[in-house]
């Protein structure tokens, strides 16, 4: 693998490592500037994962028909499925150097690898704009205000932690990962105060829709997070144990999801209907009044703030990957990173602000209309990170239009749009339903096909086309 180097002065390498703003945007990082642990792998998507839009996503599995035992296993199922995918893109992190979404250049041409960054930008503007909604309701509760001030004071902040960068980002995840433990004791020994936890769990009437749609719920919140989740890990040492790096991930994402949504799963069946609409109160309601609901509602802003702090500043980290496609000469900058986070969170907080209302139907649908476009993506890009290139990616071509890659790769290209016409009759969905989707009840299984079904057609197309070029070479 050809990597770039750097010869930094030690002086140098320590004021870099002890600055507050980070100074690198999209570019290599040169291993005298590696830095981090395992353990804030661990911590950063644990406490990314405990916070209230997770538990909503539980409570959908129960909203939307699910009953409790069955959703509970249904969610864990699809964690540890999504989970699996999402921290294999982890790894790529510390053995590149790079963002996630960079390495995507090598399955799709320097050009063609920002169609689904495009996409990944949508994804990243829909989170923060669901994440603005319920935390905007919580400092309304907070500090007595509307709803509207609140958004506008979540996107403020923001603002403020995403233009610091990746430092600070794992810093957030510590200090979320500690208050999401502590708010998540009291909710669970509130909600067992109230009512008999085996009386819950016997709430048993199991069906093959609704089972499946818990599933679907859980790896659609882990498989969106495979555009992300390099971008924290890539300042690993390059020869950080990869296996290392998975479990460190997967066992932080898997707990802090599945914890949340299990919440989320009581909450919704106690609520018997009253949870839709009114999330963050009806959350906070569980405690008494005074000091804990003031904390409560404190937590609930801390861990969407983490969150969305990360789509800021992955939505930096695509923008810049498609405009250095059209020109590697660009040399983006500190500064440009903040314009760029102020105007994408700027623009999410007037999406929360129109559609506060509707928030909970919006983000069901949200969630589950990410699935048809990133399966073929991660599929793509982990069969060819592991099964084709096997981790040798030529960093330097990763920039040339003209060089190793190419503009665009039509192998890549097709095999992407053939896994997203592939799960079009298995999709069942507010916008679409498919043939085979609705022969069956209503049972999506869109997410599944289409993972193993563009892998295996990448796999096969992409392994002919690298056997081609290395005889040409030859």
């Amino acid at each position: 693998m050809n990597q770039l180097s750097t010869d930094i002065p030690k002086q140098a390498v320590s004021a870099v490592n002890s600055g507050i703003i980070e100074h690198r945007t999209i570019d290599f990082i040169p291993e005298s500037e590696r830095h981090g642990s395992l353990f804030s792998q661990f911590t950063l998507w644990f406490g990314a994962n405990l916070q209230i839009t997770a538990i909503v996503t539980g409570a959908l599995a129960v909203v939307l028909g699910g009953d409790v035992f069955w959703s509970i296993i249904g969610l864990f199922i699809g964690q540890l499925f999504g989970a699996f995918v999402m921290a294999l893109h982890a790894v790529q992190g510390p053995k590149l150097g790079l963002p996630q979404m960079i390495s995507s250049r090598v399955q799709f041409g320097v050009l063609g690898a920002g169609i689904p960054i495009a996409l990944v930008c949508v994804m990243y503007i829909g989170f923060i704009a669901t994440g603005s909604v319920l935390s905007g309701q919580a400092l309304s509760k907070l500090f007595n205000i509307s709803t509207s001030m609140g958004i506008l004071i979540f996107a403020g902040l923001i603002i403020i932690f995403a233009s610091l960068g990746y430092r600070i980002i794992h810093v957030m995840g510590k200090v979320s990962s500690v208050v999401g433990v502590l708010s998540f004791i009291y909710l669970f020994g509130a909600i067992f105060a109230k009512s008999d936890i085996s009386s819950l769990l016997a709430v048993n009437h199991f069906s093959w829709t609704s089972f499946f749609l818990a599933i679907a719920l859980s790896a659609s919140w882990q498989i969106s997070y495979g555009p992300y989740v390099a971008d924290y890990s890539r300042y690993l040492p390059s020869n950080t144990d990869g296996r290392k790096v998975f479990w460190s991930v997967f066992s932080g994402t898997v707990i802090g999801a599945q914890l949340a949504m299990i919440l989320g799963v009581f909450v919704a069946q106690l609520a018997q209907g009253s949870f839709l609409g009114h999330e963050v109160s009806y959350m906070v309601g569980l405690s008494s009044a005074g000091l804990i609901a003031v904390l409560l509602y404190a937590s609930i802003v801390v861990g969407k703030l983490t969150m969305s702090v990360l789509s800021a500043y992955g939505s930096f980290m695509c923008m810049a990957t498609m405009v250095s496609g059209a020109n590697a000469s660009i040399k983006f900058t500190k500064m440009q990173r903040i314009v760029v986070v102020i105007l994408v969170v700027c623009f999410s907080a007037g999406i929360a602000l129109v559609g506060q209302a509707e928030f909970l139907k919006l983000f069901k649908n949200f969630i589950l209309f990410l699935l048809t476009f990133f399966i073929p993506w991660s599929a793509i890009n982990l069969v060819d990170y592991y099964k084709i290139s096997k981790g040798r990616y030529n960093i330097e071509a990763l920039g040339d239009v003209n060089g190793q890659y190419g503009k665009w790769n039509w192998v890549g290209l097709g095999c992407y749009m053939a896994g997203i016409l592939i799960q079009l009759p298995f999709i069942d969905s507010p916008f679409f339903t498919g043939s085979i989707a609705k022969a069956v009840g209503g049972l999506d299984l869109s997410w599944l096909v289409g993972l193993v079904a563009t892998g295996i057609l990448y796999y096969f197309l992409a392994k002919r086309q690298r056997d081609n070029t290395t005889l040409l070479v030859n």
